[in-house]
């Protein structure tokens, strides 16, 4: 069992470390950001990624102190927050919006970090030796999976603003 408590407790030093890395770029990515959303959406990013790492750091002092892995109470919200933030943004923004080439680059570098992430807790979750590990890990794989699809929704955005707006309305021709 030691051995499996060395393999749990160095994968949680990962993760914590990697939400680290993601809160750092966030909130470097957001300082670089030409426009108010891509603020609010980097910081609110960088938020997110920190309440992870309390919750591993949290979970990792309980392992080691218990030696199984605690049952958490971790409730993350599907992105509704951050979905609130953009959605308000592009209704006050529009699609008159500039995107620096550095910035579309950042966004896909951030969508870069989701999958790594994502991909890393999926198996995690599957390698899990506790019940209340593979929902911990399963639970953040879809977070980050969520912060990938917002992360896409404002590269598209970014990218073509009129074209997001048409694809977003679902505009139809009635012919009458």
């Amino acid at each position: 069992m030691e051995n499996e408590q060395n393999k749990t407790l160095k994968a949680l030093q990962i993760a914590t470390q990697m939400e680290i890395d993601g809160k750092e770029y966030y909130l470097k990515a957001s300082q670089e950001s030409n426009n108010e959303l891509g603020k609010k959406l980097l910081e609110s990013l960088a938020t997110e990624e920190d309440t992870h790492r309390q919750k591993f750091e949290e979970i990792y002092s309980a392992i080691r102190s218990k030696k199984a892995w605690p049952t958490t109470d971790f409730q993350p919200d599907g992105g509704k927050r951050l979905r609130t933030i953009f959605a308000r943004a592009t209704e006050e923004i529009g699609s008159n919006i500039k995107a620096l080439p550095t910035e579309v680059d950042a966004i896909q570098t951030a969508m870069d970090m989701e999958n790594k992430t994502n991909d890393f807790y999926k198996s995690q979750g599957g390698n899990a030796t506790y019940d209340a590990e593979r929902d911990f890990y399963e639970t953040l794989a879809a977070e980050e999976r969520e912060h990938h699809l917002i992360l896409l929704d404002y590269y598209e955005y970014l990218k073509d603003p009129a074209g997001w707006f048409v694809r977003k309305e679902h505009p139809s021709l009635d012919g009458g």
